[in-house]
Order: C-alpha cells, then structure tokens, then sequence
C-alpha cells in the first residue's frame, strides 16, 4: 500500500477554538511523553485517565501519538517534544461533504461537531476516492487553515521494463536517460539562479531597513517557489517514465552530494540550499504510485566513466570526450552509468 497526503484548505469561522484545541492537544501529548519517560514505560492508558478539554476520541489519538513518540525516545534516547500545535482526529470520527468538513470539537465543556467549509479540487476529490481514508490532521501555516488526510491507496503496476537514471545537478537540475535510448533535460538551474539572487537581494534590503516581518515572508515565498519547482521536474520526470514504460528508476544516493558534486566558489550558496533530497522524495511518491520502484545508487564516478569503453576521463566544461571518440554532455554520461549501477542493498527509495 501506498500513503499520500491530501491537503485541503478549510474557512473556520472561529479560529481561535482551533488553536486552543490544537494548543491542548500538544500539551496532552507532552505531558504523556513526559510521564511515560519519567517512570520509564508507557502505562495502559484509556480517554478516562486522561485530563484534557478535548473529546474522547482526540484524547484516545493523542494517547497512541504519545506512545509512539515514547517508542522513538527508546530508540534515540532523546524525548522529542512538540512545540507546534497540532489536532488529529482519526477516520471514524470525521465526515467529508463536497464543499465542507466535520469533526468533534470541545466547546463550552461539552462535544460539539463542527462543520468547517472548505475548497475541494477535483484532484483532491479523486484522490480522497481512490483509496482508504486515515487520520486527519487540523493545521495552521501562515494563517491559513488547512486539513492533511492520510490516504492509503493501492500503487499501480509498472506497463513496462525500461530502466531510467537520473543525474542531479544545478546547472541542469535533472538529466533523464532511459534503456529506450531517450534523454531529456529537466528544469532550468539559470533561472533558478536568478530568481533566488533576487530574493536574497529583497533580504539584504529589508534586512537594512530591519523588517524582520517583511524577512520571513519572503523566505516562506522563496521556500513555495523552491517546492514548487521540485514539483514540475518530478512530474515530468515521472510522466516521461510512464510513456518510456519505465519499471525501475535509478537515483544517486544523496549522503555526500554537498561534498562530491561539482561546483564553484560562486555556486557554493546555490548548492547548499538547493533542496536535492525533497526532488528525491517527489519521484519517489509520484513513481510509488504509478507502480515504479525506485533505487539509490553509489554515483562515485559516474560522470568520469565513459559508457563505451569503461576508461575513466574528466570532462572539460560540459563535455565529455574519451579517446575511443565517445561524446556526450557529461551529465549524460552521469544518469546513463548511474542506470547501468547495480542496486548495493536491495532497498528502494521510500516514499
């Protein structure tokens, strides 16, 4: 099974009651966490011991997030502790119409059900239908509200047997070669260059001028800009495997791409916050759910062997040459010797 979130905005008409709620809800959570890890188990719990202005349901939910939060403070040794507010309520307590959702609420001591318009896109609706609903989650960003539901679906089946690599980058955000023979060139890493010179510029200005306001929002528009990006070169990237009946996708692993990717002086800030593991997650969700599995794989010189030959050159600027007069654009060569990689561990990409 696959999981994707679906995220749908909702118009409270009492904002202030959600975040008293989602407030009570964090703190209930830490104060379980923080009794659990106190008398070193997490005890049997039921809605009833637990003291919270919340329904019975909520406070149930919070019970089992405190409990697996407890499970992961045995496994790092560290209570993570949250700080933001949050509200879940679990797929049998809430109902979705075509422009509204419902959930419990506490209000003036007692369970009340509200019902909250919302803005529902035919995509959203399709993807609510496709599959099992799970928890809902009631969150605040940027004072708007939204509502994140779970939505377990059961992942296609790859058409094909074509392999795919992918080469990242930041002059070419992504180089896309298949066992079909197929190439192609995803995003415009100049572009982004130069969108993101523009944003750092505004900072340094509203920096002068301390509007730390004025900052942080466009950090955030910056952020949106960078996600969104990520968004349109996976989806492309997945739609090119779709029609190549591509099976299996090849990536490389990620763990030292700050420190072996090639760049310059004046390149250096662009590389470090470019976000290469959230493009990677992108194509592994979006490839989990046409049915495509997708594998990391060791990149050390894929850019420095030839595909011909297997003789080991460096490129001069963007081309590749090797003396038995093979040719390429070295990202190129990247993605295809990162096709040809064997898969070291077995494991695909999680999505």
């Amino acid at each position: 099974m696959q999981t994707v979130t679906v995220q749908i905005r909702i118009f409270p008409n009492n904002p202030a009651l959600l975040r008293e709620l989602g407030k009570e809800y964090m703190e209930t959570v830490n104060q379980l966490t923080e009794y659990a890890k106190t008398i070193g188990t997490f005890p049997k719990l039921t809605s009833k011991d637990v003291i919270a202005n919340l329904p019975s349901a909520v406070r149930n939910q919070a019970i089992r997030d405190a409990r697996s939060i407890h499970n992961k403070t045995i496994k790092i040794g560290k209570r993570p502790v949250l700080v933001r507010r949050v509200y879940y309520i679990n797929n049998q307590n809430y109902s979705i119409g075509d422009n509204a959702v419902s959930f419990p609420v506490m209000k003036g001591g007692k369970v009340r059900r509200l019902t909250v318009t919302s803005c529902i896109t035919e995509r959203e609706q399709r993807l609510l239908a496709s599959g099992k609903l799970g928890l809902l989650k009631v969150v605040e960003k940027s004072g708007k509200w939204y509502v994140q539901i779970s939505v377990e679906k059961q992942p296609k089946q790859a058409l094909g047997h074509a392999m795919m690599g992918i080469d990242l980058g930041l002059k070419v955000p992504a180089v896309v070669v298949t066992s079909t023979g197929k190439t192609k060139f995803v995003g415009n890493g100049r572009q982004n260059k130069y969108v993101r010179r523009k944003f750092i510029a505004r900072r340094r200005k509203l920096g002068r001028l301390k509007k730390l306001s004025a900052i942080r929002k466009q950090e955030n528009k910056e952020h949106r800009y960078m996600t969104d990006q990520n968004h349109k070169i996976s989806r492309k990237i997945v739609n090119m495997a779709i029609k190549q009946q591509v099976s299996v996708i090849k990536i490389e692993k990620l763990t030292n791409i700050r420190q072996t990717t090639r760049t310059s002086r004046k390149n250096a800030k662009n590389l470090h916050n470019w976000s290469f593991y959230q493009l990677q997650k992108f194509i592994a969700y979006k490839s989990a759910l046409a049915g495509i599995k997708v594998f990391e794989v060791n990149p050390a010189y894929t850019s420095q062997t030839c595909p011909a030959c297997e003789k080991r050159n460096k490129a001069i600027d963007r081309t590749y040459r090797c003396s038995c007069r093979f040719q390429a654009h070295r990202d190129r060569v990247g993605a295809i010797n990162i096709m040809r990689q064997p898969v070291t561990d077995g494991n695909s990409l999680s999505a």
